[in-house]
């Protein structure tokens, strides 16, 4: 019993490899699920979408592998760290500043997209930069706390998050008319895989693995709880693809801005016992989206200290949301908010995609590792 307790050490600073697959995935299921079938429907005719997925699956996958390999090479130091060692100080440095500048853009996203999707779900005559200094404040509040309990939050609402989603799924199959699947393969290369561009986008998150592998018991299990993390997001993304498609057609789902949430609010629970079931849906969805929201200030705030050392992480927190409510005020429609989704992916696929598979191939081939 003495060793079965030892290792639910929760007072110390370790992560099991469990711990961090799940970290991954609930990065990458925040906001883009609620309109991904939009987007690759957009793209592909039918439900070949589900083709696009699985190509972006595949891909996002072996970056994901790739990132952990190249952070289980330098166990129990920092991202910050060892590009330093890799690259030189000053490359280094550049990398810091492209990776804030794309975790601001990202959580200045997330807050927009958030607080918009509240006043048009729940809470229809609050503003929207009401709605989303509430969010900011509580995200902040949160970060300023201890970085280990907040990954542990991941553990504690993953379950709940999951259930939904198939409960979501569940009570929608009665709604699916199987022949909005039909035809098949009837979408042109192009069309494919410019959805699998959109997918790939919706799968960003896995880069976590490079700022809280350090934190891993087993630093080797990195790669595995990457791929993993990015795995079962995959398969989510997958089966509500299909489900959206069945239920709506192509053509609707394509015209829906979040047709996710359309196909809970469509869900009728016997007894009325739940009269709008996409707010409980929307509720329970909340939580992960706040686990995304915190993890990106969290590194946002951890990279600016490494770039500057002096002050504090709630000071470097602070600032940064401060930032990130402005930036996310900036959009005044739906298509501006598309265009900062759409330069949060860019900047992304540089620097927490093609930078790190560089270092990590410079690193193989100058024989750079941790010594320790």
């Amino acid at each position: 019993m003495a060793e079965r307790l030892d290792s639910f050490r929760y007072g110390d600073e370790r992560i099991s490899d469990t711990e961090l697959f799940i970290t991954v995935s609930s990065m990458i299921m925040g906001v883009g699920i609620l309109s991904l079938p939009r987007l690759i429907a957009q793209s592909t005719s039918s439900s070949d979408g589900w083709i696009s997925i699985l190509i972006a699956g595949v891909s996002a996958i072996a970056l994901a592998w790739t990132l952990g390999k190249l952070a289980a090479r330098f166990p129990g130091i920092s991202f910050f760290e060892y590009s330093a060692k890799i690259a030189t100080k000053p490359v280094a440095a550049v990398i810091h500043v492209l990776v804030c500048i794309y975790f601001l853009l990202f959580l200045s996203y997330e807050v927009r997209a958030i607080s918009s999707i509240l006043r048009e779900y729940m809470f229809d005559r609050t503003p929207v930069e009401v709605l989303a200094l509430a969010f900011v404040l509580i995200v902040v509040y949160a970060v300023c706390g201890s970085r280990i309990g907040l990954i542990r939050l991941n553990l504690l609402f993953f379950p709940f998050v999951t259930a939904i989603v198939g409960v979501v799924m569940f009570m929608s199959l009665p709604t699916m008319h199987w022949e909005h699947l039909k035809p098949l393969f009837v979408t042109p290369l192009p069309g494919i895989l410019s959805g699998s561009k959109e997918c790939v986008f919706s799968l960003f998150g896995f880069e976590v693995v490079l700022f809280y592998a350090p934190m891993l018991m087993k630093p080797d299990k990195a790669p595995k709880s990457a791929a993993i993390g990015v795995f079962l997001p995959l398969l989510l993304y997958l089966a509500i693809y299909l489900i959206v498609i069945a239920s709506f057609s192509n053509e609707v789902t394509a015209s829906v801005i979040y047709p996710t949430v359309e196909l809970a609010k469509g869900i009728e629970v016997p007894g009325e016992f739940f009269e709008r079931f996409e707010s409980l849906f929307f509720t329970i969805w909340m939580m992960t989206i706040f686990n995304s929201s915190f993890m990106t200030l969290d590194i946002a705030s951890m990279a600016l200290h490494a770039l500057v050392p002096k002050g504090t992480k709630q000071m470097w927190a602070i600032s940064v949301a401060t930032v990130c409510y402005i930036i996310s005020m900036i959009p005044e429609d739906a298509k501006e908010v598309a265009t900062l989704s759409d330069s949060v992916s860019y900047v992304g696929v540089v620097a927490v995609g093609l930078i790190p598979v560089i270092l990590y191939a410079i690193a193989i081939v100058r024989g750079v590792k941790n010594h320790g």
